[in-house]
């Protein structure tokens, strides 16, 4: 039987033809943009790396987008785990529930805890299929009002259900998982936004296995999941290894205990997609970001920080300057008027100067050419 063809009830300014709109569905998705955006990003979640959180939003200061889809996607050892862990923790500070899905049975409770989680506020879902963790987001979103942080650590070790029944061939299950999140994300996009929650998937970098020269040096690698995907995400966040330097963290004995990451935004709906900075991972004992450290590779090129051998001169608003070494860095930030002047700064060289397009442009796209070059 066709459906009732609706009568006309004359000319409907705009309101009247959103109030009929969200009358229809019973839910509010027709907005005026003048007073309420849906779209825009009201809170983000603190990543743990300042320099980081002042590159992802032109103009601000920001981090993880709240209500968004983002993925961190990194070589082995560059920290994926540890980034989400800390994110877990800031996004509890902000009220939101952290559901935490494991595929590959390594988050350990006392390394969670140690980075600043709350046990009681997290959830952990071991990932048994990418079905599964799909399905259990969609229920829970639709089910209660909480906002939530769904942690996907990692896409690419999640199997499909045809993954887990069939055998160990893979053109049996090919574009398999692909296509289930394909149908995924145009499901979830909305109810993610909407409910101000936000899913982090966590990934991996591989090798770009291709005939196409051209294309193997400029995209040496890509992520499993799919096209649709790089299509839902918001932001991309991928972590790599320095060219420029030896990219581990060694004591005075040589031991390894840390990796130093190159972190690109590969992409960004935020106006700053290929941007990088750097940061150092410490994993022999307490893991943590060297934050602070990071804050001296975003400011030395600043005019306001002269350097004359190995002393550094802060130059002050006031006209005053203090001088330091590089390696009583850490130290001087414990005063505040060194740290305020120097957070001043960072907000200059990192966020300013790229809204308004002043200086070199390569210095904020390519980290290890500008360390060549210094």
């Amino acid at each position: 039987m066709a459906n009732k063809k609706a009568s006309k009830i004359g000319r409907l300014n705009l309101t009247e033809m959103r109030n009929l709109i969200n009358k229809k569905v019973g839910a509010n998705l027709a907005h005026d943009l003048r007073g309420d955006n849906p779209t825009e990003v009201k809170e983000w979640i603190p990543t743990g790396s300042r320099w980081l959180d002042s590159m992802i939003c032109r103009g601000q200061l920001a981090g993880i987008p709240i209500g968004k889809i983002v993925e961190i996607a990194g070589l082995e050892s560059t920290g994926k785990s540890y980034m989400a862990a800390q994110i877990a923790a800031n996004a509890q500070k902000l009220g939101l529930d952290v559901i935490y899905f494991d595929s590959e049975s390594a988050i350990d409770p006392g390394f969670l805890a140690n980075v600043g989680c709350d046990l009681d506020r997290l959830l952990y879902v071991q990932a048994q299929s990418v079905e599964f963790v799909l399905e259990t987001i969609e229920e829970l979103i639709g089910s209660n009002d909480n906002r939530m942080l769904f942690i996907w650590d990692s896409l690419a070790l999640t199997p499909a259900i045809s993954d887990v029944d069939g055998d160990f061939n893979p053109q049996s299950s090919m574009a398999v998982k692909a296509r289930i999140l394909s149908k995924a994300m145009s499901k979830l996009t909305v109810p993610i936004a909407n409910s101000q929650s936000t899913l982090l998937v966590l990934n991996q970098l591989k090798t770009n296995i291709t005939s196409n020269v051209a294309e193997a040096m400029t995209t040496p690698y890509v992520t499993p999941g799919g096209k649709a995907l790089t299509y839902a995400y918001s932001l991309r966040i991928w972590l790599t290894g320095r060219k420029a330097k030896a990219s581990f963290v060694t004591d005075d004995r040589n031991f390894r205990i840390g990796s130093e990451v190159k972190c690109t935004l590969k992409k960004s709906r935020f106006g700053t997609q290929g941007r990088q900075c750097t940061f150092k991972i410490l994993w022999g004992g307490d893991v943590y970001i060297q934050d602070e450290e990071s804050w001296f590779e975003a400011v030395k090129g600043s005019k306001n920080i002269e350097q004359k051998g190995a002393w550094y001169n802060l130059l002050y608003e006031d006209g005053t300057s203090e001088k330091f070494q590089a390696a009583k860095w850490t130290q001087k930030l414990k005063n505040e008027k060194f740290r305020n002047r120097v957070l001043k700064i960072m907000d200059e060289e990192v966020i300013l100067r790229f809204e308004d397009r002043t200086g070199d442009a390569a210095g904020f796209y390519d980290i290890d050419k500008e360390e060549e070059n210094a």
